[in-house]
């Protein structure tokens, strides 16, 4: 009888163990790609990349959104590991705040890769990025031609604390210098917000009503630049922008913005996870994976959309 119960009580005991062994043979290939944001279309774009490789490769991803806030993102990735993830990308809210936390998943041992964005101070595994500092630079020298190299101009920076609003800020500033009858007359972070390019970019103008360009580290706030200027966007005030999404390609084409440095974001997440992959099967991954940046203008801008 004692025998009987005790198999009664087995079956059960190893069908959750087989169970188990067949949840873990694709659960150990886990990669969690924790995202910024998910409204700004940029980063949609990119998760749709991510999505696309994964799938072609068979591995699961699971996509976090920390909704542009570094506490949440700081926090899903001290869940990370526990949650199963063996790789994780991280697209950081702000590159120093979720330091410790990228520090900590290395420490366990789990490979990390970040993608548009660095994490300041850790050597991580991977770096997928497009190259800001040399497309600020394209953004300046298109814009300065629009302009013919003089006048007055704006700037509306991105979310403090990114490496994506550091570089592309350090490359523009460093290629519009180059053209001396060209002045910076205020630029404050509209934190790649297209709603708070419209507020910041109205304020600006209201006190500059002089100027003649804005540059805009991203689409976004590129667009609520436009809608600030009205009928004055891409006429009496040129906007150059950098992201190169399908809202931002569309404004090139309608003639709103003069151009935008296009970084291919959907490439970008294919990118990390292919890189992912590697990792996960015993490789090494690349450290450094440069994705090319273009500008632009109406007349390419149909080789993009």
């Amino acid at each position: 009888m004692l025998k009987k119960i005790l198999a009664a009580l087995m079956i059960p005991a190893l069908a959750l163990t087989l169970g188990a062994c067949n949840r873990s043979a694709k659960d150990m290939n886990r990669i969690t790609l924790a995202l910024s944001t998910q409204t700004n279309p940029f980063f949609v774009e990119l998760r749709h990349g991510a999505q696309e490789k994964a799938k072609e490769l068979d591995v699961p991803l699971d996509i976090q959104d920390a909704s542009d806030d570094p506490a949440q993102q700081v926090n899903q990735l001290n869940n990370a590991t526990s949650m199963g993830a063996k790789v994780v990308i991280v697209n950081p809210t702000d590159s120093d705040a979720v330091a410790p936390a990228v520090r900590a998943i290395a420490n366990d041992g789990v490979p990390v890769i970040g993608v548009d964005r660095n994490v300041n101070g850790v050597e991580l595994d991977s770096m997928i990025a497009s190259d800001n500092i040399a497309g600020g630079k394209q953004a300046a020298e298109v814009l300065a031609d629009s302009i013919e190299q003089r006048g007055k101009i704006l700037i509306l920076q991105g979310t403090a604390g990114t490496s994506a609003s550091r570089e592309r800020g350090q490359g523009f500033e460093e290629g519009i210098a180059e053209y001396p009858n060209i002045e910076v007359v205020a630029k404050q972070s509209a934190n790649f917000d297209r709603t708070e390019g419209l507020n910041v970019a109205t304020n600006l103008l209201q006190a500059n009503p002089d100027v003649t360009a804005i540059f805009a580290e991203n689409d976004e706030m590129a667009l609520g630049a436009v809608e600030a200027l009205g009928d004055r966007a891409g006429k009496d005030v040129k906007v150059v922008a950098f992201d190169g999404t399908f809202d931002g390609l569309k404004a090139v084409k309608d003639g709103e913005l003069v151009a935008t440095i296009a970084q291919q974001p959907a490439e970008l997440g294919q990118r990390a996870v292919e890189q992912a992959a590697a990792l996960l099967r015993g490789e090494k991954a690349e450290r450094n994976v440069p994705v090319e940046v273009v500008t632009v203008t109406a007349e390419n801008v149909e080789d993009f959309q």
